[in-house]
């Protein structure tokens, strides 16, 4: 899984200079907007909304305007209807490739993310060619300079944690979804610095991208889904190398 560790961490960093753009408060509020919608606007009572309102208050978004997103998808205030979708494709070297959007009109967004893989190389997929590739899970990863393995390994299993590697220079953990709150909970109480926070779609295997031309292909793709207005995540099975990924990050 080290790829879809390497690549959440670009993204985390990447995402520290959207906000300056406003793109990525953007995104969360269709997010929050999606989840007060399906699930009501008491984030005490919904866990997705909750999830939601959390990425949004780590990417800095102001109060008033999660208030606002909140109320816009309960209903209280006008607002655009968006729509969940699920894209399911291949890249270079047939990493499998998933795409998560929120958008307001599909015949808009189905064609901009077919293009998008064809340009790097890839293709859209039939519903269900890669799903069953990914598990949804809960994802933190820790650098290791910040704590002891032995001691995260047990906040971690005592917390709910399903699984503890060291990738490159992170530990990271897995659960399951259902115990990503209070895995986070745990870590933040005894003060431990995550770099990535996240209930994430993780690759079950991997493809070695060995080639850098390849891994540079597969890069630029993340990066350009992660660029779309319409798309919330992007996920792959790709693993390339801590020494391809240094020179091309």
């Amino acid at each position: 899984m080290s790829g879809h560790s390497h690549w959440a961490g670009i993204k985390y960093k990447k995402a520290a200079n959207d906000a300056k753009r406003g793109k990525v408060w953007s995104k969360l509020a269709r997010m929050i907007i999606v989840a007060a919608k399906s699930g009501g606007g008491d984030p005490s009572a919904n866990l997705s909304l909750r999830y939601a309102i959390d990425k949004a208050k780590a990417a800095n978004m102001p109060k008033d305007t999660i208030e606002k997103a909140i109320k816009k998808g309960t209903g209280d205030v006008d607002g655009i209807s968006f729509e969940e979708v699920l894209y399911e494709g291949y890249g270079p070297s047939g990493v499998a490739i998933m795409v998560e959007a929120l958008t307001d009109n599909r015949n808009r967004t189905t064609p901009e993310v077919k293009r998008l893989l064809e340009k790097h190389g890839g293709s859209l997929g039939a519903t269900g060619c890669v799903n069953w590739m990914f598990s949804k899970k809960g994802l933190i990863t820790v650098n290791t300079a910040n704590i002891d393995e032995e001691q995260l390994l047990e906040i971690a299993l005592n917390a709910g944690a399903d699984d503890m590697k060291t990738v490159g220079e992170v530990f990271e953990i897995t659960c399951e979804p259902s115990a990503y709150e209070e895995l986070k909970k745990a870590l933040q109480e005894k003060e431990i610095p995550t770099e990535v926070a996240e209930i994430s779609m993780v690759p079950q295997n991997t493809i070695p991208l060995n080639d850098e031309k390849t891994a540079r292909k597969i890069i630029s793709m993340m990066e350009a889904f992660d660029d779309h207005d319409d798309v919330q995540n992007a996920y792959a099975n790709f693993d390339i190398p801590d020494e391809i990924m240094a020179r091309i990050s």
